[in-house]
């Protein structure tokens, strides 16, 4: 008889096919609702960002927290971002060296300007839970219909899901005057190259307006805060 234990396991990869590349920024305020704008602006400089599917732009969030802050109702209303305060694009390497170059350029976001500093890769991460605070939906789906669309879409990604949570319905009013409904999502349990899968692929459309877009969560408990 042949015994052998000494199993050899291949340590997973993360690729780094699509990354987040994040830039320093200075910039004092931001209307609370920026991102259509935000995104005018970097399709400008940049416009081979607006076609392509897997790029994504991360909303800026300013200090929302911990100062009784209650997400308002008008659009035009300011957010004050700390120094340290990024901005992050998702988007394919191959694409890299032309996003680099916003350093030191200085875009205009609705009469506000971000003044863009030094940038930093990083690869997306395998941890089993992620959790999207915006979901664009289609009108106004009751939770049990929003689960089932995104089991479906979810199905179409080859991800098996688990264990998945809707968040409260939020209906955004735009600076003119439309209407963004969304829903947050939060699943767990994924295997590793399914949590990498879905930070690359998003969740239902306006990638490009911070919408579908997921970041790993190191427990669901963080999670649970959003609304």
């Amino acid at each position: 008889m042949y015994w052998n234990e000494d199993k050899k396991t291949e340590e997973f990869q993360v690729s780094d096919d699509i990354v987040d590349l994040s830039f320093v920024i200075k910039c004092k305020c931001l209307p609370l609702e920026h991102m259509q704008a935000l995104s005018e602006s970097l399709c400008t400089v940049l416009p081979w960002l607006e076609d392509d599917k897997f790029t994504g732009i991360h909303p800026i969030n300013g200090a929302e927290s911990g100062n009784g802050w209650v997400r308002s109702n008008d659009p035009n209303e300011l957010i004050y971002l700390s120094r340290r305060q990024k901005m992050t694009i998702r988007l394919p390497k191959e694409h890299l060296e032309s996003a680099e170059s916003l350093v030191g350029t200085t875009i205009n976001v609705d009469g506000h300007d971000i003044e863009i500093g030094k940038s930093s890769i990083k690869k997306l991460s395998d941890l089993p839970t992620a959790f999207c605070r915006s979901i664009m939906i289609d009108g106004r789906m009751v939770e049990d219909d929003f689960l089932q669309w995104a089991f479906e879409e979810l199905k179409r990604l080859d991800i098996t899901v688990h264990k998945m949570m809707a968040g409260k319905e939020r209906v955004t009013k735009l600076p003119d005057n439309s209407e963004r409904v969304t829903r947050s999502l939060m699943l767990a349990e994924l295997e590793k190259a399914e949590a990498v899968r879905l930070q690359q692929h998003g969740l239902g459309e306006g990638r490009k307006l911070g919408c579908g877009i997921f970041m790993p969560q190191k427990d669901i408990k963080a999670v649970n805060s959003d609304d």
